[in-house]
């Protein structure tokens, strides 16, 4: 049998022939890959960020129970399951269920290790106490949106290709971004995107959308730019329509009201000794993060400094270079 290390730099280079690439960059025993996975459309990198910044503070060992409440793709659980089979377990939480199919799939080799669940990881209390994991050993949280989101256009997070406005993890939820960015009021807008985009020009941005949606309705990515683009200026290397995409994202998911309601919950369902990681992606999570760690008595910050990506990482993986991992440890009950 090939090694996994051959395994991916043959198979990664036969694009025409599978759809997508999972490139995993830290080792673990071959029968716990599925190559399975590998069919469908187009080429797609799956690199798990700060994997082994995780691994390492984690410190996953065999036997122990692990939440992932943003599964995902599966990169960061693979790696951890790893580390954690034949005894341990690992409950899986993600709202999306293309990316839970996925991560199915691909934490096959695991049986009955693995207990997958569609749903919002606020809810994670709920189904732990159902699964059997009311004690657990080590909690994940990588936050916001995957690169599966972005590069697929029919999702609407991303202005670099035209798609409709949509933006929802959890498909069969009503709210989308279309709804918002056409149905509330100007004051509601302005109010969103200073909030969660830090927008200087809040006030600019909502009212041109307005006097866009006077004329027709706005419903695809590349029609909200056209409305933005003189209001908002390119800044740099930053596009000017940047920000107003991060809080129609945030505000179409609820993020900052699912990680206030879900921190307390992943505290509590800790044994002591045990840690929880959070990747974060932008100032508001990372401050809402490092404030409610260091307001936790039971809880004890593990690195003086936030955990960042190498320049390694970077260089491979460039959508990794606004992470910020912290982690903590539950010194007691």
């Amino acid at each position: 049998m090939r090694s996994l290390k051959n395994w991916v730099s043959s198979e990664c280079s036969l694009g025409a022939r599978f759809g997508v690439c999972l490139v995993v960059n830290e080792p673990f025993h071959e029968k716990h890959f599925n190559p399975g996975i590998l069919t469908g459309g187009g080429i797609f990198m799956h690199q798990p960020v700060l994997l082994t910044e995780v691994i390492e503070n984690l410190k996953p060992e065999p036997n122990d129970f692990l939440i992932d409440g943003t599964v995902g793709l599966g990169g960061h659980a693979q790696a951890l399951l790893a580390r954690v089979f034949p005894g341990g377990r690992l409950l899986g939480i993600d709202r999306d269920a293309k990316n839970l199919e996925t991560a199915r799939e691909r934490l096959s080799g695991f049986g009955d290790a693995v207990v997958l669940v569609r749903d919002s990881y606020s809810h994670a209390k709920t189904h732990a106490a159902h699964h059997g994991f009311d004690r657990v050993n080590g909690i994940l949280l990588d936050l916001g949106f995957s690169s599966v989101h972005v590069d697929d256009p029919t999702r609407g997070f991303s202005f670099v290709n035209d798609g409709p406005l949509d933006m929802r993890f959890d498909q069969s939820q009503m709210l989308t971004a279309e709804v918002i960015v056409n149905e509330w009021s100007q004051e509601e807008l302005a109010r969103v995107f200073r909030l969660y985009g830090e927008e200087p020009k809040a006030a600019q941005a909502a009212e041109a959308i307005v006097e866009c949606r006077k004329v027709a309705r706005i419903e695809t990515t590349a029609s909200l730019v056209e409305c933005l683009s003189k209001a908002l200026r390119r800044q740099g290397r930053t596009h000017g329509a940047t920000r107003v995409f991060q809080a129609l994202r945030i505000t179409v998911n609820d993020e900052l009201g699912e990680l206030e309601r879900a921190l307390p919950d992943f505290v509590d369902l800790l044994v002591p000794g045990g840690r929880i990681a959070i990747i974060s992606f932008h100032s508001l999570e990372d401050r809402l993060v490092k404030r409610f760690l260091k307001s936790r008595a039971e809880l004890s910050l593990l690195n003086k400094h936030v955990i960042t990506p190498s320049q390694e990482e970077v260089r491979k993986n460039p959508r990794a270079r606004s992470a910020k991992l912290r982690v903590a440890e539950k010194t007691r009950l």
